[in-house]
């Protein structure tokens, strides 16, 4: 893979610590596994005894549950508000537990069957027939095949039916191709086949999941970072990783962080620490969007001036993340940043309320 991929999988971005546990991993492995599940929890975690960087911020409780609901082979359906890191929940264990993580189906309203399970070369298919040769494998027939880690994003904006055709494959682990015949037309999983699925809790109703879909899913749901500390820690540590990326040497400065996700947190539950009622937003404020945010105000402090983003820059970042085209939201954002408090950043940010357009 290219050097200057945006952002590579899993496996890529972290091969020498899977590396590492593979060598270091003495458990028994669940059938068709890369890794055992203690090393796989290990690989999500963290480990500082093999360097093993954590990966995943919140309860660990839900990485076991998870994990063991794949050594079952059900499907696992990660449920949760946008920006919980439901996507990353599915990559870390699909690499883990395959060794990639690549295996993605996108849902949306457009997603076709053949996306999913497979489509053909046309002109092999005009020339030969179908056969072997002119299949084209979509994931689902590749994770079947070669017994890997399916994952399903957004997997309730596609249409019902198209969801269904994951029933049979989950439940007699097969996949018919009828244009073929013989041995090839069928297609059996192989140990180490399952299906990671996401969905957000604010799509629920838009296409919603069969009660046979459902069964053959352990459900987990993926809540917001309760601790401020926490939050703060990893939009720090995330922000970093991405300005160095983007060319930036300064880090983002604490107090601006802390001025960021104490808005973003008042925005998004409606309070503050103190129980004051604050408007709340109809927009996504979670902790994804504020790594965004934090990611911008960097870029725009160190390319624009020479230093790190203050709170001013904020101001000028926040509409298109916490408004969006919510003439209303925008109106409570103004509303908020009205507000006095005590601080030099918070007073910064006072000062440039009138950066906020409209």
């Amino acid at each position: 893979m290219s050097e200057r991929a945006q952002r590579p999988p899993a496996e890529v971005r972290h091969a020498d610590e899977l590396a590492r546990l593979r060598e270091h991993d003495t458990d028994d492995r669940p059938p068709g596994w890369a890794l055992s599940l203690r090393a796989a929890r290990r690989f999500i975690l963290g480990d500082d005894a093999l360097g093993i960087s954590r990966k995943f911020v919140g309860d660990p409780s839900l990485i076991d549950r998870s994990l063991v609901a794949l050594a079952t082979q059900r499907g696992l359906m990660l449920v949760g508000e946008p920006g919980t890191a439901k996507s990353l929940l599915s990559e870390l264990p699909a690499a883990a537990v395959s060794g990639t993580s690549t295996l993605t189906v996108q849902g949306g309203a457009a997603t076709t069957e053949d996306q999913i399970k497979y489509s053909w070369n046309y002109a092999l298919l005009v020339a030969e027939g179908p056969s072997p040769r002119s299949l084209v494998a979509a994931p689902l027939l590749r994770g079947m095949a070669e017994g890997k880690v399916v994952r399903f994003e957004e997997i309730t904006r596609c249409p019902l039916e198209v969801q269904d055709c994951l029933l049979s494959p989950l439940s007699d682990r097969v996949l018919a191709i009828p244009e073929l015949t013989g041995p090839e037309s069928m297609v059996f999983a192989q140990e180490g086949f399952t299906v990671i699925a996401t969905a957000n809790t604010r799509d629920r109703g838009v296409n919603e999941m069969s009660a046979a879909l459902k069964r053959r899913f352990t459900f987990e749901t993926v809540f917001p970072i309760a601790d401020f500390d926490t939050e703060l820690q990893l939009v720090e540590s995330e922000a970093t990783a991405l300005l160095r990326r983007s060319g930036v040497t300064a880090p983002p400065r604490r107090d601006v962080l802390e001025v960021l996700v104490t808005t973003f947190r008042e925005l998004r539950e409606g309070h503050n620490a103190r129980g004051d009622v604050t408007d709340r937003l109809s927009g996504v404020m979670s902790t994804a969007e504020a790594v965004s945010v934090a990611h911008a105000v960097g870029l725009r402090g160190w390319f624009l001036r020479g230093e790190p983003g203050t709170a001013a820059d904020l101001v000028a970042c926040l509409a298109g993340t916490a408004a969006k085209d919510s003439p209303e939201d925008l109106a409570k954002l103004r509303r908020y940043l009205e507000r006095r408090r005590h601080g030099d950043q918070w007073k910064a940010l006072y000062d440039a309320r009138h950066l906020l357009p409209g």
